[in-house]
């Protein structure tokens, strides 16, 4: 083998190195400065992340220790099909809190500004927990907007005064795993402001509801889906919410707590996949 010959296979090798160590990387999801932005809608600045090209597909994370980097499985899989929009809440990585108390009818006029800012195209949604209460109030307030809702983590969550309070605070949340909450502090703009965020969200959790005067003004497509063992969420009141969204399908993935799709992705995306029609 020539000198020249073996120069050439050795740049080459060294190219195919590099390539694959680009490849390898692990995509930043939550805090991406290629795909993220900002958009103000009002009080506060929305963080939001854009991946892929397509029909508009837009992600709505949980609450407390929920954010966009929890979607990962989601998002390397949905990008290669849709354009998918993963949005920040308000108090949660990248966005601002505001000065407005938290609702979910906030939650969704946010996502409906931050979505009208990118496409005048009705939207699929994939909410869960937080977010899925929050894509059952977008689709009961802009049914023009849905095209179709995947509700991961909810129930019937009606006006409940005798029902169980939500208490988080920093030093219950740092105990249970400052590692975690400390790494969700650094992308904060507010971090000073944890302990009111976590105010407002256990006023929202507590006094707030998502029930059937929500589900009957529903009109797209709903798939809803939680783990045999939420324990946030009851089987019985997840049944009672499906029950009451006309036409809406029901997933219950088995041997799962709240988090399905961290338990048994597999199976989850079993039966997203039909729901979607994705081949």
């Amino acid at each position: 083998m020539s000198i020249q010959l073996i120069k050439r296979v050795s740049l080459f090798c060294l190219l195919l190195l590099l390539n694959l160590s680009v490849f390898s990387q692990k995509i930043p999801y939550g805090n991406n400065p290629q795909a993220g932005k900002y958009i103000s809608v009002g009080d506060a600045k929305i963080y939001y992340e854009i991946y892929g090209k397509g029909e508009p597909l837009v992600l709505l994370h949980g609450g407390v220790y929920g954010y966009i980097d929890e979607f990962e499985p989601f998002i390397n899989r949905l990008s290669e099909k849709f354009q998918v929009i993963c949005i920040a809440t308000r108090g949660h990585g990248k966005s601002e809190i505001g000065t407005e108390p938290f609702t979910y009818k906030q939650r969704a006029e946010d996502a409906y500004k931050v979505i009208r800012s990118i496409t005048k195209d009705s939207v699929i949604i994939i909410g869960f927990s937080d977010g899925g209460f929050s894509g059952l109030k977008f689709a009961s307030l802009y049914p023009e907007t849905v095209k179709k809702l995947i509700a991961i983590g909810v129930a019937d969550k009606p006006n409940d005064p005798s029902a169980k309070k939500f208490d988080y605070s920093i030093p219950g949340l740092m105990k249970y795993d400052s590692t975690f909450f400390s790494s969700r502090l650094k992308l904060m703009p507010e971090p000073g402001r944890w302990g009111e965020c976590l105010s407002k969200l256990n006023k929202l959790y507590n006094d707030d509801f998502v029930s059937k005067e929500t589900f009957e003004k529903i009109k797209c497509p709903v798939l809803v889906m939680s783990g045999d063992r939420d324990a946030y969420n009851s089987l019985e009141k997840v049944v009672t919410c499906a029950k009451a969204i006309p036409g809406s399908q029901l997933s219950i993935i088995p041997g799962c707590n709240h988090v399905v799709f961290l338990c048994n992705f597999p199976a989850v995306w079993e039966s997203v996949k039909p729901f979607l029609s994705i081949e």
